[in-house]
């Protein structure tokens, strides 16, 4: 069992940054691939980004690639999603998961990849 607790959000202009955290507990975080996904009022969840196992392996959704950057940190048992250039159609709220895999690129694109979700976190873009 993995328990995943987010933090960070809130409230932003276009333009702006944000950085969002999720700390795992419970079983080996190392052994768990971590994505990030993010649903709009109205809107199905949809694919941000993800980070295998190591962390050396990155995969992102095409509407954020070169704006958010995945990386976590794995001595405490944490992934983040760094925001940059945020715009109002990122506005939405945010979940952390994580998947018992090894595999790595599209796959993590996938929520049926994943086992357990955080509790989501709001983040509004205004313009």
């Amino acid at each position: 069992q993995v328990q995943l607790e987010q933090s960070g959000g809130g409230l932003v202009q276009a333009g702006g940054s944000l950085r969002l955290s999720c700390a795992a507990s419970g079983r080996t975080f190392s052994i768990y691939a971590m994505g990030w996904f993010r649903q709009a009022p109205g809107k199905e969840r949809e694919f941000v980004a993800a980070i295998g196992r190591s962390g050396a392996s990155t995969f992102y959704a095409d509407s954020v690639k070169g704006r958010f950057t995945i990386s976590r940190d794995n001595a405490k048992n944490t992934v983040f999603l760094q925001m940059n250039s945020l715009k109002p159609k990122d506005t939405a709220v945010y979940y952390c998961a994580a998947g018992y895999t090894s595999y790595s690129g599209s796959y993590l694109s996938q929520m049926s990849t994943y086992d357990y979700w955080g509790q989501g976190t709001q983040v509004t873009v205004s313009s």
